[in-house]
């Protein structure tokens, strides 16, 4: 019975970690798929740059901008895709059973997830974003619970 509950305690440490992983994957492929990626976040956008998309992409100013911009988030997107297939690939049970494992891949998004946190209400306050990096950070603290409860459980 034991052996049960460590399982499922393990469980509890992992699949948040591999829920993280796949929703960066899926939004990096959005990022590489999309035609307009900066269209995804328009509000927070246009309220950064201070002037609409129809004013930054006038032709005669910035024609070459749209294809750069396109370029760099195709960029950014398999960036995101990378980190998150790595995220999923090392949150799997029977990874996160070694001790150091597990405690490396919860500092490493602990500290992704405050950095960018910062950097969303520092430079993109008004963005939805903001939601997806607090629901991670909850979906984080439960498999921080998770790890405490298989590693440093007196009875397993």
């Amino acid at each position: 019975m034991n052996w049960l509950n460590k399982m499922n305690k393990l469980k509890l440490f992992s699949y948040p970690l591999i829920i993280i992983g796949v929703s960066l994957i899926l939004l990096g492929a959005r990022w590489m798929l999309v035609s307009e990626p900066w269209m995804l976040d328009e509000v927070a956008n246009v309220e950064r740059l201070q002037m609409s998309f129809s004013e930054l992409f006038e032709p005669e100013i910035n024609s070459t901008l749209p294809g750069y911009l396109r370029q760099i988030y195709r960029f950014f997107g398999f960036w995101v895709i990378i980190i998150g297939l790595f995220l999923s690939l090392f949150s799997t049970p029977k990874m996160l059973v070694n001790k150091s494992v597990g405690k490396k891949v919860l500092f490493i998004l602990g500290i992704m997830l405050i950095i960018g946190a910062i950097l969303g209400y520092s430079l993109i306050p008004s963005s939805h974003f903001i939601y997806l990096i607090w629901i991670k950070i909850i979906i984080y603290v439960i498999s921080i619970y998770g790890y405490f409860g298989v590693h440093y459980d007196k009875k397993n």
